[in-house]
């Protein structure tokens, strides 16, 4: 058995109806040439279920004590596990379009895991136009986070269409695989008796003092008033109506945009990849809430998971920190938006800077505590410590395929929680960033429009890094647009319209 950490500890007390914590995604393929659909997905459901032995999570139970998920908790071993229960056969009525399957995803991603089983679910999706399928799926975060959901998938991928997996990629045998197909090793990890002297154990321990004592003194600071551009949880957090009770209904839409183009904002600004994300999506959030609601006075705050994973950790269940990015939602110029949200992400990492993995992880946690603890007693929407969630996983950067079948997007479905409405996720995939946008369904009953206004809002920041000049202003979508299609694939046949998401 494995005992679960204080995190994922928190996850389990955090659940409730309205509160599902169990991220996800959609995984979108288009079929072989040739093949038979309903034979195809016939024999991709045979394989999943042909394991013996699994590696984590699938077959992992939750076993709890007389206190249930307040005392100590462990996953062991489902000896009677039923792959029919967790592996299962949807179909959209034919052409399914992208709306029809986020419809069926957003009800797929309301509901809560059983508990008495293994707390993950697969869904084989068919009837997609252009012979396309999607493969929808969910673990609870006390298992699973967004790095290790993405390594999971990549175990039943391969770079080659014409390979074929012969084991179950559920088994432990296809982990194993892919885990040496990874090609580097873990840095190894020394435990106090395993220092060589004295000295290096009382080095190791008193760096760590005086990295925790920096950390809460920057923290104190920041509160003072004196932390510059540094974020804290609650600190001029502003209410908004993403900051409200949450019912257990979920809304899901997607899109792609091309990876480069991001990038080029972030380098136009002398910034990075993810400062460019942040600042489309906080112009995003901008035209939402003007167009939408009310627009706070006050800029909006963002938690944006950091990766703690070490190279090789493919088994820890979560291991992220957290910052939290300034939006400068209450700024109306994009360029002087994204040079604000630069100073924050750069405070935020200069933070954690001098930590070590486990150092910002335990600081992550004591910064989260509040938060985790005013969820279960219903406080989010009146005191929120940040306005919404920003998360950016990485994803393989070459075109991968499930037993020929070549992987078109990942669109990753998160958690929203009592007070925090709102989660954008996004994976980096082959040349294309996959945006997955999951909202509570009544508090933004048109979370649909958030995707016009990200590209409204990348435009804004093209324009204010002088890129629109050497070449054409992209065209505008309509109000309700459905998955902008890979850079790298064929164009949709003259006289086919993009369906629309809802």
């Amino acid at each position: 058995m494995k005992r679960l950490s204080f995190l994922d500890t928190a996850f389990l007390l955090s659940e409730s109806r309205e509160t599902p914590m169990h991220v996800g995604g959609v995984n979108l393929f288009t079929l072989p040439e040739g093949v038979d659909e309903q034979e195809f997905l016939h024999g991709l459901a045979d394989g999943l279920r042909s394991a013996n032995e699994f590696q984590r999570p699938f077959a992992d139970r939750l076993k709890t004590g007389l206190l249930g998920p307040a005392g100590p908790s462990y996953w062991q071993e489902d000896e009677s596990l039923d792959l029919d229960y967790h592996i299962r056969h949807s179909a959209l009525p034919k052409p399914g379009r992208y709306r029809e399957l986020f419809n069926l995803v957003s009800r797929l991603h309301s509901t809560l895991l059983d508990r008495n089983r293994p707390l993950w679910e697969m869904h084989l999706i068919e009837g997609l136009q252009d012979r396309q399928l999607a493969v929808y799926s969910k673990y609870h975060h006390a298992a699973v986070d967004g790095s290790r959901a993405i390594h999971l998938g990549r175990s039943m991928l391969s770079q080659d269409p014409h390979h074929r997996i012969h084991v179950s990629p559920l088994s432990r045998e296809a982990g194993e695989q892919y885990r040496a197909s990874l090609d580097h090793r873990e840095p190894p990890a020394f435990s106090d008796a395993e220092l060589r002297n004295v000295s290096e154990v009382l080095k190791s321990t008193f760096d760590s003092g005086v990295h925790l004592f920096g950390a809460l003194k920057r923290f104190t600071g920041a509160w003072m008033g004196q932390g510059g551009p540094l974020m804290m949880p609650f600190l001029n957090v502003p209410r908004s109506s993403i900051n409200t009770p949450v019912d257990g209904a979920r809304r899901f839409v997607a899109q792609s945009w091309s990876f480069e183009r991001i990038r080029a904002v972030g380098r136009a600004f002398d910034g990075t990849f993810n400062d460019a994300v942040l600042a489309m999506c906080a112009g995003a959030l901008r035209l939402y809430l003007r167009n939408h609601s009310k627009l706070p006075e006050k800029s909006l705050k963002a938690m944006v998971p950091i990766s703690l994973r070490r190279d090789g950790d493919l088994d820890s269940s979560n291991a992220v920190g957290t910052m939290i990015a300034d939006l400068a939602t209450d700024i109306s110029d994009a360029g002087q938006r994204m040079v604000a949200i630069q100073a924050s992400t750069v405070a935020g990492k200069d933070y954690f800077k001098e930590m070590s993995p486990a150092e910002a992880q335990l600081v992550s946690m004591m910064i989260q505590m509040p938060g985790l603890l005013m969820i279960p007693l219903g406080l989010m929407s009146r005191l929120p410590p940040f306005n919404t969630i920003i998360s950016n996983v990485p994803g393989p950067r070459e075109p991968m395929f499930w037993n020929g079948a070549r992987l078109e997007g990942v669109y990753p479905a998160s958690i929203v929680t009592e007070g925090i409405a709102l989660n954008i996720t996004m994976v980096t995939y082959d040349k294309n960033v996959d945006f997955g946008i999951t909202a509570c369904r009544r508090t933004m009953p048109q979370a649909q429009r958030l995707i016009d206004y990200m590209e409204q809002a990348l435009t804004e920041l093209e324009d204010a890094a002088g890129l629109l000049n050497n070449q054409a202003r992209p065209v505008k979508k309509s109000s309700a647009s459905a998955i902008e299609k890979p850079t790298n694939k064929k164009p949709a046949r003259k006289g086919r319209k993009k369906s629309s998401l809802a």
